[in-house]
Parts: structure tokens; sequence; C-alpha cells
């Protein structure tokens, strides 16, 4: 399972370790209990810093095992294999429990640590899923921090009685306490603001530390808010950028072929690549928190979910697009009960069932083709007469036998019974027909939203919300910049993405030239 140039990787990362961790896996017995066994033994041949053992620790299961320094329990548990995607998530539990450092914003780190009730995390996760495992590195770090605190990893694939307990139909799924706390599309940002809300007086006990006045604010972390914020670092500027997540909407895409002089990648390695550019330069980076307030003037005011103050000279907004919502009755209701937006993350939910993926352009087809491997058939509902997609994806989905695609009809409902979905309610545009298919998961690709709210006030947007800009990314209000797929820029790509950005910190570099500092620690251009 852990191939020799992982093992190698691995003597060097445990090297560095500052404290021996111990993995102590729950007696018993259970079919997967040999495999996990083996999985755990190889990870602590590797280096005398990891040890194995097993003891009754009272865990959920033989298959279960937590992770101890100094005979202490951290708080985390891992209840499944964590193979695939997974695997980094026990690599850096491991390392941060020796005391190796976390990268979360110290600000984050604050007000975990002012966590003063007991908080029990359990994250059902696919192994298949690309973003669970943001979700259970954050939760794994809050535990480290607070020992108020303990997150467990279940892998949904090894416990279907529980699965189909808490009728899971989507991941990642978090418990707190016993009770629902957040599922479907989610990451650590979103955690962040419901750990706010479930405990609000945090905010006020973190003593929050400040920064100076910036050159630069960028906000966002995906492709345009990265080549922003690089570009305006090598300019000698003092730069921040804040993001909910690194890569941005750019993790949620598996194939990337159209990047020019990368033939081929995908959106976590961008992302991770995107990341490891940032980190050459000096750009203070606040990630997994989100901005709650824009206030306009010379110095512009950004106020963060942490309770932050930041105060900047100019501002570039690359907060991207969002998922569009059908807006239909059974939608909102049923999201991770049937209702989901990443065929990677909850495809394997479905199986070997019907389901349906609602539009026909690149992204609709391309979930069908992704679904057509793992369930038994994909219905494709496109509202207009013809699919939008490139004919190269349409030609593959035409010559799949369990793809029938349906064209010049509106998703009128998404029907659902026991608080499952079971079909959908469409209607013929062309004759007005109402008609029903019976189906047991809906996956929804109909586009994007502009992510505009922030600035939606200060700045002059669109119906539909896309910032405009000029060709100088130049927003109505002065010092303001905007890039990206939030903006009037047309055809969203990655590339495009990233020269805008590019063009947004050019333009408030001159823009900066030009203008003279509000106060004496603003750096001298």
């Amino acid at each position: 399972m852990i191939t020799p140039e992982i093992k190698q990787a691995l003597v060097g990362y445990f090297a560095n370790m500052q404290k021996p961790v111990t993995l102590v896996l729950q007696t018993g017995e259970h079919g997967k209990r040999t495999e996990q066994f083996d999985f755990l033994s190889s990870i602590g041949s590797i280096s005398d810093n990891v040890l194995f053992t097993e003891r009754d620790v009272g865990l959920r299961s033989p298959i279960s095992f937590l992770l101890e320094v100094d005979s202490q329990p951290t708080g985390i548990v891992f209840s499944g294999i964590p193979g695939g995607h997974e695997f980094n998530s026990l690599i850096l539990a491991i390392l941060h429990a020796s005391g190796s450092v976390m990268k979360l914003d110290a600000g984050i780190v604050n007000l975990v640590k002012q966590v003063s009730k007991q908080l029990k995390f359990e994250t059902f996760i696919s192994l298949s899923c690309h973003n669970c495992p943001d979700v259970v590195q954050a939760l794994n770090q809050f535990a480290l921090l607070n020992p108020n605190i303990s997150s467990e990893m279940l892998d949904g694939g090894l416990f279907p009685k529980l699965i189909a307990k808490h009728d899971i139909q989507g991941v990642p799924t978090v418990y707190l306490n016993g009770k629902m706390f957040a599922n479907g599309k989610i990451d650590a940002a979103q955690l962040f603001d419901k750990l706010i809300e479930f405990e609000p007086e945090i905010t006020q006990l973190a003593n929050q530390p400040s920064l100076p006045l910036q050159d630069v604010t960028v906000i966002g972390g995906g492709p345009a808010g990265t080549a922003a914020a690089i570009y305006s670092a090598r300019k000698g500027l003092k730069v921040t950028m804040i993001a909910e997540r690194l890569g941005g909407q750019v993790k949620d895409t598996m194939g990337i072929e159209n990047l020019i002089s990368v033939p081929k990648t995908t959106g976590p390695e961008l992302a991770s690549a995107l990341q490891t550019h940032i980190n050459e330069y000096d750009i203070t980076v606040k990630e997994h928190l989100r901005v709650t307030h824009v206030e306009q003037g010379n110095v512009k005011k950004i106020a963060l979910t942490s309770g932050e103050l930041i105060s900047s000279r100019t501002l570039i907004v690359a907060t991207g697009a969002r998922w569009r919502e059908l807006g239909v009755p059974g939608e909102k209701e049923n999201i991770g009960n049937g209702v989901a937006y990443c065929p990677h993350c909850d495809g394997p939910f479905f199986k070997g069932r019907d389901v349906a993926v609602i539009g026909g352009g690149n992204s609709g087809i391309e979930a069908a083709l992704d679904l057509a491997g793992i369930v038994h058939s994909v219905t494709v509902f496109e509202f207009l007469p013809q699919l939008k997609a490139d004919q190269v994806l349409v030609d593959q989905a035409i010559a799949r036998d369990n793809i029938t695609i349906i064209t010049n009809v509106a998703t009128k409902q998404i029907l659902a019974k026991d608080d499952k979905v079971v079909g959908v309610e469409y209607e013929d545009r062309a004759t007005g027909k109402i008609q029903k298919e019976e189906l047991a998961g809906v996956f929804i690709q109909i586009g994007l939203v502009p992510n505009s709210q922030i600035v939606g006030d200060i700045v002059k947007t669109k119906p539909w919300g896309e910032i405009v800009i000029n060709e100088k990314c130049e927003t109505s209000a002065p010092g303001i910049y905007a890039c990206g797929d939030v903006t009037t820029v047309p055809y969203k790509q990655i590339v495009i993405a990233m020269g805008e950005g590019a063009k947004a910190s050019l333009a408030a570099f001159e823009y900066l030239l030009t203008h003279k500092p509000e106060v004496d620690n603003a750096t001298t251009i």
C-alpha cells in the first residue's frame, strides 16, 4: 500500500519530528483489521519517531486508532484506513502532533484556543473525495490546539450501518456532539464560521495581532488572486492575501488540459503548485478566513471573520465564483441527502443507482462522464434545445450506453420522500407537459455565480453580480481593482484569470506610484 518512493519521502519528514508519536490500534476482530494492522505497522517501521501498538482504548471499532504523544491522547482518531486522499491527513496529523508548525493563520489559532466547551467532531468521508481532507485536517488541527476538542475521521465505506442510520448521501458530513454540524460541499473556512456561531464569545476573548498598513490586499486565493499577490510581492510591496481556501474553485476541477505549457494536471495539483509559488515570496497569507466588511477610503478597511481589521492602500478583489443553485423546491432541503454539486466527492455514494445531472455545459457533461463509470445510469437535463458542452465531450457522452440526454426541459422541482431524493419533476419546454423521472440523486452543474457581495455596495456591478472593470482591471472605486471570474471579463478560464490577476497588480502598482502614503509606515515607492 505504501510504495518505496513514499516511504523514502516519509523518512525525511519523520526525521524532523520533535516528539515521538504513537499510533494505538483498538483491539478486537474486524474483516479489515489485518489490512489496518499491516498499514500502521508499515508506517511505524519507517522511523523510531513513529511507534505502533495495540491496546483497548475504548474506540468505536477494531479498525479505529488514535494518536498519542507522551502517553496522552491527542484527540485525533481515524476510524478506517486513511489511504487515498486521506493519507496526507494522517501524515500531517503525525507531524503536527509531534510539534511541527501548523500552517494555520495566527488569528484562527488564537480563536480556537479560546474554545471552552467540549466539542466532539465526527467527519464521515469517502477516500475518493478530494474536498474531505481539507475538513479532516482542519479539525485535527483544532484538536491539537485545544484539549476540549476531539476529531474523528470515519470512512463511510466501512461503516454502512452508521451511514444508513444518519442517512448520509454526501461527503464530507460533520457531526458535532452527535448532531449534524455541516455537510455537503464545505471547507475549513465554513467550519471556522460555524465554530464562531457555536461559541461566538471566542472572538471577544482572543487577542488578535494587527498588521502594519498594507500596500496591497488581495481577497481570493485562486489563480487570479495568486497571480495578483505574487506580482505585487515582486514589486517589493507589503502584501496580504485573504483566502477561504488556497486554490479556490480550481480545487474542485479534476481534469485540466488547457493550461498552456502544462499538458495535463488536476485542480488539487494546480492548487498545490499555486501555494508553493506563494511561499516563495513575503506574502502574509490569511487562509480559512472570510472578509465580512470592506470600508472604502484612501485607506481601505477590511474586516475578517476572526475579528481582525486590515488597513490597506489598495484592494484587489479576486473572489471568483461559486456553484449556481437551481432555486427550485427540494434543492436546498436535500443537499447532502441526494442533492450534490461535486460528482467526484459524492458519486461513490450512488454506486449502481440512477442519477441526474442538471446542466449540459462542459461541467455537466464532464460530471455525467465521471458518474457513468460508477452509477447505473445518468440522465442529463439541459434547459436549451442544444447542449452547450464542447463537441468532443458530447461525442463521448453519446457513446456511453448509460447516459441519456434530454434537452429543452426546465427542472421544476426535486422530489424527496423520507428525507431522500426520489426523482425530478421537469417540464418539456416545447409542449409544456410536466413529467417525472425516478432518481436517487441529482448533481447540479449549471454554472457559477460571482462572489461579489462584499463589495457590491462599493463598486459598480452587473445585475447578475459581476464586477464591472475596464481594461486595467479598475473598478468604479479608486484604489479598488478586480480580476478573474468575479468580473465582467469574458471567458472564465484559468489562464485568463492568471493574466487578469497580473494586470490588476500592475495597475495597483501604478496607482501607488501616484498616491502618497497616508501614514508613515507605508512602503515608499
